[in-house]
């Protein structure tokens, strides 16, 4: 598969809009971010790259940031050659050692996972997955039947399966995904994951403890009356990928006609996850 890679070199930036620059291009199709020197790089598959639609949502951003940007044509097997150079292992809550195939173990720590995230995204690194990752270190997994939905790299469930989760179920819309999901789950000696490739059509009628949902605010709001139609009662939902405002009180307004209710939320940078539970 082909890729396009769109580079931005910034001149004056904001975090906050750099953010809000990242979401909007995952709202439009774009899935793995890689941060550069001066700024950072986009990916999307080559079918959905469309120029028009990059164009107009850069001009909103006229007057407000300086930047450039290059876009060039990427061969998928290009990836992981550059990201080997770049990757470094993380720590999650002291608890966690996600590493890549050519690190060392690391066995004082109590889960260690491994992960190959070809294009897809993923790794820890970015807030809202440190933070979803830290959510479910501190749930009671135990037995849980969970969703994964925008898996990416599959870490999330991963992680959830080593906390003891008895079943799980990893949905992403992206075929390169849904591959590194299964080839992720056998890194990781975890056979219990059922991947899957689509969107909210896909999710089974199946009774889940637990949702976990890092995707953007868009998607979400657009999924929630599914999720809320397979979360048993007294359930939770783990979402994140979107802000504190507006976004939060938007996701929470939407979750409320169904008996799902705000609990507490974490935030690093601009980004929020955010934990939420069905009336029983």
């Amino acid at each position: 598969m082909q890729y396009i890679q769109v580079t931005f070199i910034f001149n004056r930036i904001e975090e906050y809009q750099q953010d809000l620059l990242i979401a909007e291009l995952a709202d439009i199709g774009y899935s793995t971010f890689e941060d550069t020197e001066n700024g950072f790089a986009a990916f999307v598959d080559f079918d959905s790259y469309h120029e028009v639609k990059l164009g107009n949502l850069m001009t909103r951003f006229d007057g407000e940031i300086e930047y450039t940007f290059t876009v060039t044509e990427i061969a998928a097997e290009n990836w992981n050659e550059e990201w080997e150079k770049n990757f470094e292992p993380l720590i999650i809550s002291e608890e966690c050692y996600v590493r890549a195939t050519f690190h060392q173990p690391q066995p004082q720590y109590t889960y260690e996972i491994v992960i190959d995230p070809k294009m897809a995204f993923g790794t820890g690194h970015h807030q809202t997955t440190t933070m979803m990752m830290q959510y479910i270190l501190s749930e009671d997994i135990q037995d849980q039947v969970v969703l994964d939905m925008g898996c990416g790299t599959g870490i999330l469930a991963i992680l959830a399966a080593k906390r003891g989760a008895r079943k799980l179920v990893a949905i992403d819309h992206d075929e390169v995904c849904y591959q590194s999901t299964l080839e992720n789950s056998a890194l990781n000696e975890i056979g219990i994951i059922e991947a899957a490739c689509g969107g909210k059509e896909v999710i089974p009628a199946t009774d889940f403890d637990l949702i976990l949902a890092n995707i953007n605010r868009n998607i979400l709001l657009d999924q929630i009356p599914v999720y809320a139609s397979v979360l048993k009662p007294g359930g939770t939902i783990l979402f994140s990928g979107f802000y504190e405002s507006p976004d939060l009180e938007m996701i929470t307004e939407a979750c409320k006609p169904f008996g799902i209710n705000y609990s507490d939320h974490k935030k690093i940078g601009d980004w929020v996850a955010a934990r939420f539970n069905k009336v029983i």
